[in-house]
């Protein structure tokens, strides 16, 4: 695609940067102060004040610099314009709501770029370590602005993996109880962060070395993507083929552990649970 030219790339990424450290600011100054949390209608997905201030922030930096032509998908207010556009953001802007209205800081703002449905440009910014990851297709990635690259952990038995479980794991036998038991049993630990964004960062900067979840929307993870590509990692579905970023399942890793990785997630049998009573 012609537009995604080096120079618009940076521009927009610096764009991107300006937006998520303005969230951020809104993030900064709720934590610990909400008066307010609602439930978005399924069990534990929440939404606070925070959550639309920290939308509103990253929108209004967005459209003072952004063609009217790029499309906007942004997680509290849904399609904002233009879904079908060939250049779509994706905006999470409080990945870990959860643990914000808990005060566990395991938390981030999520701002990606889509073109033609293919992740080009992520900014994922934890604000209560003021950690600001940047990347782009070609441009590389980065913490704090030095370089960033995956780990070179070669053997499941030595790795740190993290994943997550999706709000409807309840309902479903397709719930990953039995994939995170039996990655468990296999590596190091398996950590449940609780911010797909952050989750994907790490892996990122080689804090984790593969990361698997179902479950998940665009703006989860549409900027972590780039975050491992640039970073030397892989990121596909689970059985290795493409990753669609609207399929809602995801294998992230350094790249050394992928084949494995997989091959195990497709030797697993869900773990079907009694129902609640």
């Amino acid at each position: 695609m012609a537009l995604l030219s080096e120079s618009n790339l940076q521009r927009w990424l610096d764009s991107a940067t300006e937006a998520a450290l303005a969230a951020g600011a809104v993030l900064q100054h709720y934590w610990g102060n909400l008066s307010r949390i609602d439930e978005k209608g399924r069990s534990g997905d929440l939404v606070t004040e925070a959550d639309r201030g920290a939308e509103a922030a990253v929108m209004a930096v967005l459209e003072r610099h952004l063609p009217a032509d790029h499309g906007v998908l942004a997680e509290e207010s849904g399609v904002i314009r233009g879904r079908e556009a060939s250049l779509l953001w994706a905006i999470d802007p409080l990945d870990g709501t959860t643990n914000y209205t808990h005060q566990y800081p395991f938390c981030a703002v999520s701002i990606g770029l889509l073109a033609e449905g293919e992740p080009v440009l992520g900014v994922v910014y934890d604000p209560i370590h003021n950690d600001l990851f940047r990347a782009a297709t070609g441009l590389g990635a980065s913490l704090n602005r030095r370089p960033i690259h995956v780990s070179k952990t070669d053997r499941l038995a030595q790795s740190l993996l993290v994943t997550g479980f999706a709000y409807d794991r309840r309902e479903t036998p397709d719930n990953n109880y039995a994939e995170f038991c039996h990655f468990t049993h296999l590596s190091q630990g398996v950590r449940r962060g609780g911010a797909a964004a952050i989750d994907l960062a790490y892996v990122a900067c080689g804090r984790l070395d593969g990361y698997w979840e179902r479950g998940l929307a665009p703006w989860d993870i549409a900027a972590g993507i780039v975050l491992v590509r640039e970073a030397g990692g892989r990121v596909t579905a689970y059985d290795g083929s493409p990753m669609d970023v609207m399929a809602g399942r995801l294998l992230a890793s350094n790249g050394h552990l992928h084949q494995v990785m997989s091959h195990t997630l497709g030797q697993i049998k869900p773990l079907v649970l009694p129902p609640l009573v």
